[in-house]
């Protein structure tokens, strides 16, 4: 062949790659770009990830004399795996780290064999050099519990290519702390990965403390407002139609934790339903069915709940939906002290992001099973059926019947009335 023909064959395959390279980085151009702006940025007060990274700043050398340490941490730790180089993004809510392996576009990475390789003087002398975590499932995802506070290395490695070099150092908290955990996403599941009918199982406190007295039509004031609540429950929902009914806001849940596993689970019409709810000009706030047995599961609730409505503007509150699961749920049988930390856990992590925080609960469930005198300062969202409220406490939104008809939803609803002052 000849060798102008070879060179220019060469030439046309160059730019050929060039090209395909060019292309992908143009598609996925907001996303790295997002990714790798983020390292060694401060975050929002409130907001700050519980990774402790060394390179704050380059002008940190100047007051330390371990900066060019070799031994020095970094804020990244990639290693090399089967098909490219990996990261690991890292978070502690209480004595715990919760590990998450990426790609470098942040995508979690499924199906391969990682474990990481933990050391710090938190660990028990028979460890040695450091423990080993496997990731069982391949889901790309580590849980560590049961650590003592203190700070840690953490490296990351793959089966196929060994140990990486590069580590992060990160502080396990003593105690839970009410801040958002950013990076949440990953523990939140679809109903398509559960069995809804063991998980999503709340019952209404309400209905067996309800009369014939009840009022089941829209409730009308200058002094107050009409709202609803909906779920998944209500179906398809013609969010215009229930604009012109006089619905003044509706209170959308937005998941639940599952029953009977625990998980985090998505109610598959929320988004549909804030979407067009807000475009039909209704005012929203966001409800979330609890199981949590702790603070730090009640930190995880809430920081779904606002990882989920981060594009929507909230002019009602975020509420805990405090109740029961028909006996058979994790949470069920909590004493007062434990639901009522759940609780405040829950509304003090939604006010320190900057929301409103409430509780919902039935007239029995707030004085049986809550120590209502902690929950000061937040929204409280009464479930009683019955003409007239016969709760002796404050409360700020009144849910008087699950027996409302609204044009535009099939079937039962339930109604309430506000009154929080909106501005």
């Amino acid at each position: 062949m000849d060798s102008k023909l070879k060179w220019k064959l060469f030439l046309l395959f160059f730019l050929f790659i060039v090209g395909m390279l060019a292309i992908v980085l143009i598609v996925n151009y907001d996303r790295l770009s997002a990714r790798f702006s983020s390292y060694g940025q401060k975050s929002d007060p409130g907001q700050e990830d519980s990774i402790q990274t060394d390179k704050e700043g380059l002008s940190d050398f100047l007051n330390d004399d371990t900066f060019f340490d070799e031994d020095v941490s970094k804020d990244v730790s990639y290693t090399e795996g089967q098909n490219g180089l990996y990261d690991l993004l890292v978070t502690s809510v209480e004595k715990d780290l919760r590990i998450k392996i990426v790609d470098l576009l942040g995508e979690p990475v499924v199906g391969q064999e990682f474990y990481v390789t933990l050391q710090g003087e938190g660990l028990s002398s028979s460890d040695g050099a450091g423990a080993e975590y496997k990731d069982l499932d391949q889901d790309g995802i580590i849980y560590i519990g049961g650590l003592q506070a203190g700070e840690y290395y953490v490296s990351l490695n793959h089966a196929d290519a060994g140990a990486s070099n590069s580590r992060i150092r990160v502080a396990v908290r003593d105690k839970v702390e009410y801040t958002v955990i950013n990076d949440i996403s990953y523990l939140i599941k679809s109903e398509e990965d559960v069995d809804p009918s063991i998980e999503d199982t709340e019952e209404k406190g309400a209905l067996a403390e309800a009369d014939t007295t009840q009022i089941t039509t829209p409730f009308l004031s200058e002094k107050t407002e009409f709202g609803i609540d909906v779920s998944k429950w209500n179906k398809e929902i013609d969010w215009q139609k229930v604009k012109e009914s006089g619905v003044g806001y509706a209170i959308i849940r937005c998941g639940y934790r599952g029953s009977s596993s625990g998980y985090l689970i998505e109610d598959p019409l929320f988004q549909q339903n804030i979407k067009g709810a807000t475009e039909a000009g209704i005012k929203v706030g966001l409800y979330f069915f609890t199981q949590a047995v702790s603070e730090v599961e009640a930190v995880e609730e809430a920081s779904m709940a606002i990882a989920l409505c981060d594009q929507y503007k909230l002019e009602y509150p975020i509420f805990i939906d405090s109740e029961g699961a028909g006996g058979n749920g994790r949470a069920d049988y909590l004493d007062k002290d434990t639901r009522t930390s759940v609780c405040r856990a829950f509304c003090e992590t939604i006010v320190n992001s900057g929301y409103s925080a409430g509780v919902y609960a039935s007239k029995n469930w707030l004085l049986q099973n809550l120590l209502v005198s902690q929950l000061e300062g937040y929204a409280v969202w009464l479930a009683e059926y019955k003409a007239e409220a016969t709760y002796s406490g404050d409360y700020h939104m009144w849910q008087y019947t699950s027996d409302g008809a609204i044009d535009g939803i099939e079937g039962r609803v339930d109604l309430n009335v506000s009154y929080l002052v909106s501005e």
